[in-house]
């Protein structure tokens, strides 16, 4: 019986080691991909090939290829499947190995994301040392019934009227003659994405012109309108992300004047 026991004792370790690996090797393949789109805003880069690796992934996956200035990729509605955890982003011009940028983000798993690479490559003590990846978490739920939602990344580094001057942005059901009354989003600083915003849909059958008109000015005043561009979700139940840039080559660098849309949702 003694020999028996210390059989078993001396067993126990490695039976625990193996546990340990497989409760491991569980956790590990019970882990989901993340899930990426990515928007080219960098105002003085030609059209670039974007790659995303994780821990231990030499290979790498390809999130865009020859994406050019205010491209989106993939098309959207649509994200492209990317490892989860602690990944590397780099950005090379199109067809060589020439890198316009390099940074590190934390992608969580199942969740997903709008990365922007925004502000300048040919700027600072070393190239690309002025590029900003943005990583915005998506949460495309369906708005409340009857409604569609916005929201906005502001990845203008120039602003509207300076360099670091935050925007607010006005959402209107038309017909709008300007932006009036209180901003759906207030003070929208460089690099922020701001929270979603449901409002009752407009429908093209509707008495009034279809759809809304987004203002963007800077924050704290209604002029000068940097941005009045219509927006027209086809149906209620549509999510829909603004991106705010600069103009490609400003020269001074300078707010875009349209916004790009991705569809979220619908």
């Amino acid at each position: 019986m003694f020999r028996l026991t210390s059989r078993v004792l001396k067993a126990l370790p490695l039976t625990l080691a193996l546990a340990a690996l497989s409760i491991l090797a569980a956790s590990c393949g019970s882990s989901s991909p993340a899930q990426v789109r990515f928007v080219h805003a960098i105002q003085d880069a030609s059209p670039l090939d974007v790659n995303i690796y994780g821990t231990n992934d030499a290979k790498g996956t390809q999130i865009s290829t020859d994406i050019a200035f205010l491209g989106v990729q993939p098309n959207q509605p649509g994200h492209t499947t990317v490892p989860s955890g602690s990944d590397s982003v780099q950005g090379f011009l199109t067809g060589s190995t020439t890198q316009v940028f390099s940074d590190s983000l934390g992608l969580g798993s199942g969740a997903q994301y709008t990365l922007v690479a925004t502000g300048f490559s040919q700027t600072g003590a070393v190239k690309g040392s002025n590029v900003v990846l943005l990583s915005i978490p998506d949460n495309n739920a369906a708005p409340p019934a009857g409604d569609v939602s916005f929201r906005v990344i502001n990845a203008s580094p120039s602003g509207p009227g300076g360099t670091g001057v935050a925007v607010d942005v006005y959402i209107l059901l038309n017909p709008s003659g300007g932006p009036i009354g209180k901003p759906a989003i207030s003070g929208l600083a460089y690099t922020q994405g701001s929270g979603y915003v449901s409002l009752a849909f407009n429908p093209n059958n509707a008495t009034n012109p279809p759809g809304f008109t987004v203002y963007v000015t800077a924050s704290g005043t209604t002029t000068p309108v940097v941005i009045s561009e219509p927006i027209n979700p086809a149906s209620a139940g549509a999510v829909r992300t603004l991106v705010l840039t600069d103009v490609q080559g400003g020269n001074p660098p300078r707010m875009n004047s349209t916004f790009v849309e991705l569809s979220d949702l619908n």
